[in-house]
């Protein structure tokens, strides 16, 4: 089997421990590996199958002879992305810095695949609500035509880092112990609290994470017309978003023709049976990479809707597990940048 050089950018945080995780546990083929982030973390040391690897601050020569490159997200795509690609390296980034350029492909490797040959060096991953979303919608999109989608998100704090786990692990605490909470990463304390605001306020008073979810989904579905709203809001759970996605189709599906897609559909697992009371939830899902769908049921206000339940690890299939799967389709396409 032939084996590839893989730069990791960002390895240090969160996302980038998970891409670790999946590469491993997929058996990804690796002949070389490095593992970079800022300088702050420069010098630390990770275990790789049974190695210690030093992870290096991120330069334009850490992407030398290179065949892929892993953004974990942030900024660091912006300010090396192109020198990766420069270098001879296929860039699939987290961040949102390239995800509506339509030079760059968004993709979710069970929605559309083949946008990976479209690449012209980097590919990117999509938010990680936005993923979950598109796999339960393609199947009925299929389908039955999607009109309309009204989605609400209820986001686990570590979708913002490393930092809001511990924030949450400490205002939780504090709580219990009856001190005062303060917030650094959330705007309000998020333990014991929801809150219904992620990322900054746009148009119309929707936030970066609604609109984000709008726009990717049309771009990944190839339909600009499809109407989508959405509601995103932060949790005070650790790891997996849940969303309740309502949808408008132009044919009349029936919940068991739903059923059925769904269980038919790629990176899919079906959980429903409410006289049993199963259903997704993120205690369950959490540490898995498929997206889990229940509560399927017909929408009794319209004539052509239906309601579903979608839970999902957004560490995982929200991004690591993503991430891998489209280098995993660049290799089975062969879509490697050749010249160097």
């Amino acid at each position: 089997m032939q084996e590839y050089n893989v730069v990791i950018v960002g390895a240090t945080g969160a996302v980038g421990q998970e891409i670790l995780k999946v590469l491993d546990e997929r058996n990804f083929p690796i002949k070389q590996l490095k593992l970079c982030a800022t300088s702050r973390s420069a010098g630390k040391q990770i275990n790789f199958r049974g190695k210690d690897y030093t992870v290096e601050e991120t330069t334009e020569e850490s992407f030398n002879e290179m065949d892929i490159a892993l953004f974990a997200g942030g900024a660091a795509s912006l300010q090396f992305g192109p020198a990766a690609v420069k270098k001879g390296a296929v860039v699939i980034d987290n961040s949102s810095n390239y995800r509506m350029d339509p030079q760059v492909p968004l993709v979710v490797p069970e929605v559309n695949p083949e946008d990976v040959k479209k690449h012209k060096g980097i590919i990117a991953n999509p938010n990680c609500s936005t993923i979950q979303m598109v796999v339960a919608l393609k199947p009925i999109h299929d389908a039955a035509k999607i009109k309309r989608v009204v989605v609400a998100t209820y986001q686990a704090v570590s979708g913002a880092g490393i930092e809001a786990i511990d924030e949450l692990t400490q205002q939780t605490r504090m709580v219990l112990e009856g001190g005062d909470c303060l917030s650094k990463v959330f705007p309000y304390q998020i333990a014991f609290n929801l809150i219904p605001h992620i990322d900054v306020f746009m148009d119309m008073d929707y936030t970066k994470e609604e609109w984000k979810m709008v726009r990717e989904t049309q771009k990944i579905l190839h339909d600009q017309e499809m109407a989508i709203t959405a509601t995103t809001v932060r949790v005070p759970i650790y790891r997996s978003h849940s969303e309740v996605i309502n949808i408008e189709t132009e044919k009349k599906l029936t919940s068991e023709e739903a059923k059925k897609l769904f269980a038919a559909a790629p990176g899919v697992i079906v959980m429903d049976n409410p006289a049993e009371k199963t259903y997704p939830m993120p205690y369950y899902c959490s540490n898995k990479d498929e997206v889990f769908i229940g509560r399927i049921r017909e929408d009794n206000s319209i004539a052509n809707g239906l309601n579903i339940w979608v839970v999902a690890d957004q560490l995982r299939k929200g991004a690591a597990t993503n991430a891998v799967q489209i280098a995993e389709l660049v290799i089975k396409y062969g879509c490697l940048i050749e010249a160097r």
